[in-house]
């Protein structure tokens, strides 16, 4: 954490489509061919994404770390494709459909091809979290413009923002809600059915904003966790640090809005605490602390 912190702070110092031939051959296990695009130029910004959105239908696209942990489904085709003249420029994984879709962007002449390879299941087995040791902020803070000498603000949301400091790194979204989480003053009071069906309700709520927070915190950064993003939505992942039901009823019990509530809380296998917190009026805070 030291190390990360102390780069960080240096560096602040100081067309035509058709089906498209395949660069390289898939598992049939693990992995398949589902389709190609390909452009005789450059795909624009505006277009890439318009092919990505029409194969992904409503999901969210993830892009692929090189430096996280990988899963075989994904190696099986990235793999022999790394080890040729025709290397990746990025991947991307989409898994909120049956068997999830990745996408691979590679070079063809003067132009680019897309293509979009259905695998088997995104099948690394979990590892603990870990920070990499010195991520390049320059790939770390991609999509972030400098506002201070610690702050940094992402170029298309102005309220996500990340400071950094010797100890902490702080991830912050605004996103005000008209309505805010309601708290029920006598929820001691019910029944157990009754507080049980009004946690679970909660838990539902939580694993949303949760959702939300990884895609505006964990998948707007690269090359920080070791986790790929679609890790962190996997309950084999990250049951031991979410929220527990218990926990909930606790809270719920004192019939009175907390300040925040802590959604996710794990000690990184490198010493640094992450944690989620979220207010229940569309403020979310992600903090990682040096241990």
């Amino acid at each position: 954490m030291r190390c990360l912190l102390k780069s960080l702070l240096l560096l602040l110092c100081f067309g035509t489509f058709a089906l498209a031939a395949i660069p390289a051959k898939a598992s049939p296990v693990l992995a398949k061919i589902s389709g190609a695009v390909e452009s005789k130029t450059p795909f624009s910004g505006e277009r890439l994404f318009a092919v990505l959105d029409s194969a992904g239908g409503t999901g969210t696209w993830m892009e692929w770390d090189s430096t996280g942990v990988k899963d075989p489904s994904i190696m099986s085709v990235v793999g022999p494709s790394m080890k040729t003249a025709q290397k990746p420029q990025m991947v991307w994984v989409i898994s909120e459909r049956e068997k999830p879709l990745m996408a691979i962007l590679f070079s063809k002449g003067a132009g680019e091809v897309l293509v979009f390879y259905e695998l088997s299941a995104l099948d690394a087995k979990p590892e603990p979290l870990r920070l990499n040791p010195e991520p390049d902020p320059r790939v770390f803070l991609r999509d972030y413009r400098q506002e201070s000498p610690t702050v940094f603000v992402h170029l298309d949301k102005p309220s996500l923002k990340i400071s950094v400091s010797e100890k902490i790194i702080r991830f912050t979204y605004d996103k005000a809600d008209k309505t805010a989480l309601r708290y029920d003053k006598d929820f001691s009071k019910k029944t157990f059915v009754e507080k049980r069906s009004e946690v679970r309700s909660y838990m539902d709520y939580f694993r949303y904003e949760y959702a939300l927070m990884l895609r505006a915190f964990v998948q707007s950064v690269r090359g920080l966790f070791n986790w790929q993003p679609w890790h962190w939505y996997m309950d084999s992942w990250n049951h031991a640090a979410f929220i527990k039901s218990d926990e909930l009823e606790a809270i719920l019990s004192r019939g009175f809005p907390p300040e925040y509530v802590t959604i996710f809380k794990t000690k990184a296998a490198t010493g640094e605490t992450v944690e989620f917190r979220v207010n229940g009026n569309g403020f979310f805070e992600m903090d990682i602390l040096a241990p």
